[in-house]
C-alpha cells in the first residue's frame, strides 16, 4: 500500500498540469493561508485538487511564505514547480513609466490613471507625499527618477514614488561625488535644478554637455540664464504654446530673464544623461545658443555671433 501511495505522490508532484488556456493568469490574495492558496489555484481554473496541493506543500515543508500577487503560466507546469513559483514570488509584473522632462504634476496624473495601483497618495498634498515616502525635502519637483517601474496589482502608489525617489537620490549622489572642481553649485540640489533645465532645453543627447557648459559659463560670469523652459514652468496651465513680452518681464522666481542664478526648484524630472551633463559640462567658453529648427542648436561665443545665428534661424533661444 505504501508503495502505491508513494508512486501516486511522485506522479502527482511531477506530472505537468495543463492550464485551460495560455497564457493563463491567476491571482493569489495577500494574507492567504496555504489552504486558501490551494483553493484559489483550483477556482482559477487550474486542475489541481486543493487538498493534494496542500498535502504536497506540507510534506515538503514548503507551505510557508507563499507570495501573493498576479501569476502567469505560459505552458504546462507540475504542482511542485508551481509551488516553487509561488515561493519565489515569480509574479506577473505590471509596469508604469515616467518620461524624462515630465513634471511632478504629470507624474501624479500617470499614477492616478493606473487602475492597478492603490491611490494612497492621490489626495495628499505635495508635502504630505514627501513625508509619506520618508523624504526630508519639502518640494517634490525633480526628485523622482524617470524610468519604468514594475509592480503587482494592488500595490500602493507610494511604493512606486519611494522607489523613484530613492533611485534619483542614488544617481544624483553618485554623479555628485565624481564631479570635477570649479562648478558653480553649492549642493547636489542645485545640480539637480540645472539638470532639469538641460533636460527641457534639448532632446539631443550629444548636445547636453554643451548646453550645460553655456549655463555654467553664464552662472560663473554673473549673466542671467535667460531660458524659456523656466518661464513655461512658472506659467503652468496658462501656457498656450507662446511666450509673450509680458511673460518675459514678469518678476517671478522662475523668470530667468529677470532674476539671476538658478530658479528655486527643478522644473522637471531630469534623466541620468542630463544629470551627468550638469556635473560634467563640455569644455567650451560658449555663452549662447539658438534652436536651428531641426532639434539641434547653433552655439556662439559672442552676442554678435549669436545675433547673426538668430537672424539666420529666426528662432530665439538663449540670448
Amino acid at each position: 500500500m505504501a508503495i502505491v501511495v508513494a508512486a501516486w505522490f511522485i506522479a502527482f508532484v511531477s506530472t505537468p498540469v495543463s492550464p485551460p488556456s495560455t497564457p493563463f493568469k491567476f491571482s493569489i490574495k495577500s494574507g492567504s493561508s496555504l489552504k486558501s492558496v490551494a483553493r484559489q489555484i483550483n477556482t482559477s481554473g487550474l486542475p489541481i485538487t486543493p487538498w493534494q496541493f496542500e498535502l504536497m506543500a506540507r510534506l515538503f515543508d514548503k507551505g510557508r511564505d507563499l507570495k501573493a500577487g498576479n501569476y502567469q503560466l505560459d505552458a504546462s507546469i507540475s504542482p511542485l514547480d508551481l509551488l516553487e513559483k509561488l515561493r519565489r514570488g515569480d509574479t506577473l509584473q505590471n509596469e508604469i513609466t515616467f518620461i524624462e522632462g515630465q513634471t511632478f504634476v504629470q507624474m501624479r496624473k500617470i499614477l492616478a490613471g493606473n487602475a492597478g495601483l492603490k491611490p494612497d497618495s492621490a489626495l495628499l498634498s505635495e508635502l504630505a507625499v514627501m513625508q509619506l515616502i520618508g523624504a526630508t525635502e519639502t518640494r517634490a519637483e525633480g526628485f523622482f527618477f524617470p524610468d519604468t517601474y514594475g509592480f503587482t496589482d494592488g500595490m500602493s502608489d507610494t511604493a512606486i514614488l519611494k522607489r523613484a525617489y530613492q533611485t534619483m537620490q542614488a544617481n544624483l549622489a553618485k554623479a555628485w561625488e565624481k564631479r570635477p572642481p570649479g562648478l558653480p553649485y553649492e549642493s547636489p540640489y542645485q545640480a539637480l535644478i540645472m539638470a532639469s533645465i538641460i533636460e527641457k532645453e534639448t532632446g539631443k543627447a550629444e548636445e547636453r554637455p554643451r548646453i550645460a557648459a553655456v549655463f555654467v559659463n553664464r552662472l560663473k560670469s554673473g549673466m542671467k540664464l535667460q531660458t524659456d523652459p523656466t518661464i513655461i514652468y512658472s506659467m503652468g496651465a496658462r501656457f498656450d504654446g507662446n511666450i509673450r513680452k509680458r511673460d518675459l518681464l514678469a518678476d517671478t522666481p522662475y523668470n530667468t530673464y529677470v532674476r539671476s542664478g538658478l530658479p528655486p526648484t527643478p522644473i522637471a524630472m531630469p534623466g541620468l544623461a542630463s544629470i551627468e551633463a550638469a556635473l560634467n559640462p563640455a569644455s567650451t567658453a560658449e555663452l549662447y545658443f539658438v534652436a536651428k529648427g531641426d532639434g539641434s542648436h547653433q552655439f556662439s561665443h559672442s552676442l554678435q555671433e549669436h545675433n547673426s545665428a538668430v537672424a539666420k534661424y529666426q528662432k530665439l533661444g538663449v540670448h
